[in-house]
Order: C-alpha cells, then structure tokens, then sequence
C-alpha cells in the first residue's frame, strides 16, 4: 500500500492582504497528478485544510474539486480537522463525502470506533487500520476545576490526549483483520521546530506532546508543524509540513509530501517527494543603499505571471518617514511584489525616544501588547493572565473561533 501524507494545506489564507488561490490550485493540480503517476492508495490530509473556520467560497472549491480528481483515480481520501477548521463546518459534508470514498474526521467523536477507519488499496482489499485522530481540543477532553494550578491542568491535558490514542490504538489491536497501524495527530510535540506561522495550540496548558507517550504505531502521521521533518530520531513519526510556505520565514524550505510505502510488516520506507515553489517568497535583509541590486536580481529570475513576494528588513538605526515610499518607487516596474517592510536597527533600542520613532509594522501583535502592559502598575500575576487572555484572543481570532 502507498500512502502520500500531507497536511496544513490552509485553504482560503490570506498572506498580508494577498490571495493564495492559485498557489493552491497549482498544488491541487500537481497533487492529483502526483497521485497518478505514484500509484496512490490513500491520501491522508493531517489537519488546516482551510485556513480559517469560515473559509471564502474559493477555498471551498479548491476543496471540492480536489475531492472530485481523486475519487476519479479510485483513491481513498482522509481528511482530519485542525485547529484551524471548523468542526461544525467539516461535519455538515461529512456522510455525503462518505459515498465519494471520502472519510472526515472533524474532531473528536464521542464512539472511539469512528476513530478507526479501514485503509484500502486501490483493488479494495484492506491493508492497514488507522487511528484516525484530529486536532483535540481541550472543552473536548477536560472539565475545567477552580483551584487547578498550571502544571496540573498541562498534565491533566496530556493524559487526556495520551489515554484517546491508547484507547484507539487498542480498538485497532483487538480487530479480527490483524493488519499494520497508522496513527495520526495535529499537535506540537517534543523537539519540534515551528516557524513563524505557526500559533500555540494548548494556550498556557500543554506546550508541546512527548513522543514517547505515543502508542506504537507502525506509522505516524503528524500536522500543524510546517516544517517536514522527523520527531524524536524515528523514521516513522513524521510531520510531513505545508505544501506551500505559509510566512517568510519558510521560505527556503524545501516544502514536500510524503510517501509511506506500507506492507502487512510495517513501513518499508519513507520517500519525500518535493513540491515545486509556484511563487517564490523572499525576505531581504539590508541596508536601503543595497536594495537596488538585491531588486535587480530578484527580478531577473521572476515572471509577470508569479511576481516575487518580498519582505524587506531594512538595517539602519535613522528612522525613514518615507521608506514604504521609496521602496515602491524602486519596485515600481518589476515582478516584484513588496508585501511587508520593516527596519532593523544596528544598534541596540535605547529608552522611550528611540521606541516613539518605532512603527506597528515593525513590531508583532504580543509585542504591542507587552509595551502597553508595560505602561501600567501591575503584579507579575496580573501581567502573566493577560498575556494568556491576549494570546488566546489572538488564536481565535485566527481560526475563526471568534467572529471580528
């Protein structure tokens, strides 16, 4: 059996105010024509396959057609919710998708056997089980009781998270049919390395997942991190990271899915098959006076069809009123799309004179917010649980938990 393992495709995102839609049709192309000429079985998505719980209607279709190309080449499809989907918005489709060899898991479902699905090659027969568990959201697993310290809800939460999969991965243990185990998550565990696009799931609960309190899955199929990469030496617990990148600090990664060839012994190996860079993001950091050749060359090996994405950090302690400006006018006839700007001083911020010359483009949402805590007599309590009620409102506000 040949599995492809991909996740965080984030559907519908909208990356400082531009579309990806044909970044991602390009990938769904590419995806579909992948799966062909591999040989696919199942293609398992790990999480955010939209970008917000209420995706525009583009995405949607992105998502649709997707669907429609694969059940046309016989491949089994599993779709699990992330912390980025909307469980309500997963479900409504769900038994209808089950007629298109379609299986979604939205999020946690209160009968343990609709955690397990059979996977089937494409002649039908079933070669594996999997442990198919989305992002867990804690409402989910805990109820909440007053006096609980912070260490003892992050354990609690973890023994939640650990007791669902050993409760799934039994279930598949006991079957008749005695067949290789796939287990999947969308979570942050031990030792993995996020980028900037990627937000605390377990807000002041649970910073990230020991790999070790896994149960012994043949295969372990990760999302949330975008970033592909192995987890704890292993070869078989994988974040297979976002097809596309999704700031500028994934630029220079190497995106790809993976391809888990599976027998009735386990994995037999693991291939990492790369996908193209359909645009190219490019963050620039230099002083304004290197800017022009640094354009130029960029600019030589763009197209008008996908200009370049680009974030400038310009280095200088001056503060430039008309920076934005003057960037626009040196970009103004190539492919090249300037899409944030922001100044690094080389020197070290001294005082409040050198902070009032500051931008908000150069500072972070929580470092806004930090500077303002700062103005106010408060205990270190008091700052430490609003920070938390920041970061979380922040979090909702991005996975449309929270409507603006």
């Amino acid at each position: 059996m040949r599995i492809l393992h991909t996740s965080d495709w984030h559907l519908g995102q909208h990356f400082f105010g531009k579309s990806r839609v044909a970044e991602h049709q390009a990938f769904i192309d590419w995806l579909v024509q992948t799966v062909e000429q591999q040989q696919i079985d199942v293609v398992l998505v790990a999480g955010d396959i939209f970008d917000t719980g209420t995706p525009p209607s583009y995405a949607r279709e992105l998502y649709n057609q997707c669907i429609v190309k694969l059940q046309t080449l016989q491949v089994q499809l599993v779709v699990l919710g992330g912390n980025h989907d909307s469980v309500a918005m997963l479900q409504e489709s769900r038994e209808l998708l089950a007629c298109l060899n379609v299986q979604v898991i939205p999020g946690y479902m209160a009968k343990p056997e609709d955690h397990l699905i059979g996977l089937y090659d494409r002649k039908g027969t079933q070669c594996a089980w999997l442990c198919a568990l989305p992002y867990l959201r804690p409402r989910d697993l805990l109820q909440s009781q007053s006096g609980e310290s912070q260490q003892q809800k992050q354990q609690q939460l973890q023994q939640a998270i650990q007791q669902q999969y050993q409760r799934i991965w039994e279930l598949a243990a006991t079957q008749t049919t005695r067949l290789p185990v796939v287990g999947s998550g969308h979570l942050t565990t031990v030792g993995a390395s996020l980028s900037e696009s990627v937000r605390e799931l377990y807000i002041g609960m649970l910073e990230a997942f020991p790999a070790d309190a896994f149960p012994p899955f043949d295969y372990l199929a990760l999302g949330h991190i975008h970033r592909s990469q192995r987890i704890a030496g292993t070869e078989h617990i994988r974040y297979s990271g976002s097809p596309i990148a999704l700031s500028f600090d994934e630029a220079r990664q190497q995106k790809q899915v993976l391809l888990v060839e599976l027998s009735d012994k386990g994995v037999q190996q693991v291939l990492e098959l790369p996908v193209p860079a359909f645009r190219k993001l490019v963050s620039l950091r230099c002083e304004l006076d290197a800017l022009p050749a640094q354009f130029a060359e960029l600019a030589g090996n763009a197209s008008d069809d996908w200009p370049v994405w680009v974030e400038v950090v310009v280095q200088a302690d001056a503060y430039l009123a008309d920076l934005q400006a003057r960037i626009e006018a040196l970009t103004d006839e190539l492919p090249i799309e300037v899409l944030r700007v922001r100044r690094e001083r080389l020197q070290p911020a001294q005082g409040f004179t050198r902070q009032a010359k500051e931008t908000l483009s150069e500072l972070s949402a929580d470092e806004v917010f930090a500077r303002r805590l700062a103005q106010e007599a408060l205990s270190e309590s008091d700052v430490q649980a609003l920070t938390l009620l920041h970061r979380q409102l922040l979090s909702e506000l991005e996975t449309g938990e929270l409507p603006l």
